[in-house]
């Protein structure tokens, strides 16, 4: 009879148990859907949070700040500046192949060598005024050390060693002033050695007389180079004892001064060397007999074909330097 009793109780209580968990586990689901029901974006704002923390990774780098870019990124002042947020660039920024630096320039921008600069004239250069004194000689015939022989046109003057330069002076003309506003051009065919000194012109009886009387024997002067309307063409002359095996070249009635002389030889051009007697020479003979080309101070270049290997015999070219 206990027995009956005794399990009649427990039972009850199992019973009890039951109604309990069950009735914990209703309360739960009422209190989770209650929550739920008053904050609907939890979910959501959870989502962004983890989201925002991967964009703040070291492992993906920030943007940019605008004024850290170099000056040449941005075409102009006026230019809008992309924020520091915005992930995709500026339709206005160019790409970095884009930078105007200087070094960006191909080297085929780079302009082509051209002539009409003084860069190849030696001590006398174009549109210079210079100073010095005129002193006067007898120049005989006419002629002198730049070896163009006599002639009939005695407007003529040596040139102090210095700026004679090896004979570089040689067939320059030269406007000649004095104070009193009188003046001469004359044409340089010889050299006046020491103590000639810097800016000296020793002029022809003839030339000095058109400025002063000869008996004042010296006087002031100013000079510059001039590029002559008053010649004809230009003409070649080889120089005694020239041949295929070895030459002497030298050009007379240029207008402007000579800066180099070239004959084509198998191997291209060959410039010759100047000598202080007006003469450019070809001492193993290249070049002697073929295409010869001159350059004036200037930088124009003339090419002359069909000139014969006929040693002191003034020869023609029908070719001259443009006036400047």
């Amino acid at each position: 009879m206990q027995e009956s009793r005794r399990a009649a109780r427990q039972r009850r209580r199992r019973r009890g148990l039951m109604v309990g968990i069950a009735t914990g586990v209703v309360v739960t689901g009422l209190l989770v859907g209650l929550f739920t029901t008053m904050n609907p974006d939890g979910a959501a704002d959870a989502g962004e949070a983890a989201a925002t923390a991967v964009a703040n990774s070291p492992e993906t780098p920030a943007p940019t700040p605008p004024e850290t870019k170099p000056a040449s990124a941005s075409p102009s002042a006026a230019s809008p500046t992309p924020s520091a947020g915005t992930a995709s660039p500026s339709p206005s920024a160019p790409a970095p192949k884009a930078s105007a630096t200087p070094s960006a320039a191909p080297k085929s921008a780079a302009p082509r060598t051209a002539p009409a600069t003084s860069s190849l004239a030696g001590r006398i250069r174009p549109k210079v005024t210079y100073q010095g004194v005129a002193t006067v000689y007898k120049a005989g015939v006419g002629d002198g050390a730049c070896s163009f022989g006599p002639s009939d046109d005695m407007m003529i003057a040596a040139m102090n060693a210095t700026d004679y330069e090896t004979s570089a002076a040689c067939g320059a003309y030269v406007l000649v002033r004095t104070a009193n506003g009188a003046s001469v051009t004359v044409k340089i065919t010889n050299e006046c050695p020491l103590p000639c000194a810097p800016g000296q012109l020793d002029l022809s009886e003839q030339a000095f007389a058109k400025l002063v009387p000869i008996s004042t024997g010296r006087i002031a002067i100013t000079w510059s180079l001039l590029s002559s309307d008053a010649v004809g063409t230009i003409s070649i002359r080889y120089k005694d004892g020239s041949s295929r095996y070895w030459c002497g070249i030298q050009a007379i009635g240029h207008r402007n001064p000579l800066a180099r002389l070239e004959v084509r030889t198998s191997g291209g051009w060959r410039r010759l060397t100047r000598t202080g007697y007006n003469y450019f020479l070809s001492p193993d003979g290249s070049g002697c007999g073929g295409a010869i080309r001159i350059t004036d101070i200037y930088g124009e270049r003339l090419t002359v074909n069909g000139i014969a290997v006929r040693p002191d015999v003034v020869q023609s070219t029908g070719v001259q330097f443009a006036r400047h």
